[in-house]
């Protein structure tokens, strides 16, 4: 348990980083917010090292400690809207085993987006900031393809070092 605590912990810290990182580059596609989702990276790891309640635990340690160093209150209710729904996605499509890493990571980040494009037409009482999805979904199509595949890299190099004995 402490060994699976400290490891979890690692993952958190990674996530941040990675948040930090992608803070960092300067990335600017004409939409207000697009990002490129560095610290799904870790939280997809987790996903498929552990289970989606751990997947859940780092996410939301990532977004409240990201959110309160670097952000402010809309950061992590965008955040939080996006990193949920994208984590039931991909843990329900997951389940199916119809999917590889990749296509789950990819299914996330367009979720993520759906997610952040309704919180944000909630939040400025206009659907027609919808039109904003499509480019979205482009963009959570390229980003979630990417970390699938960096977190396709990552799960079989860490299964062994997690799970020793």
């Amino acid at each position: 348990m402490a060994r699976k605590t400290a490891y979890l912990g690692l993952m958190c810290a990674a996530a941040l980083i990675l948040g930090y990182v992608e803070s960092l580059i300067p990335f600017f596609a004409g939409i207000p917010g697009m990002k490129l989702g560095l610290p799904n990276a870790a939280i997809v790891t987790v996903l498929y090292l552990y289970s989606w309640r751990e997947a859940a635990l780092v996410n939301l340690v990532r977004i409240l400690a990201s959110g309160f160093l670097f952000g402010n209150l809309f950061s992590i209710a965008f955040s939080a809207a996006g990193a949920l729904f994208s984590l039931v996605c991909m843990a329900l499509v997951k389940r199916t085993g119809a999917f590889s890493l990749t296509g789950v990571s990819l299914i996330g980040g367009v979720a993520h987006n759906a997610a952040q494009v309704a919180v944000a037409a909630l939040l400025v009482e206009n659907v027609r900031i919808g039109y904003y999805f499509l480019p979205l979904a482009v963009a959570g199509l390229v980003t979630g393809t990417a970390i699938g595949v960096i977190s396709t890299l990552l799960v079989p190099r860490l299964k062994p070092v997690l799970w020793r004995g």
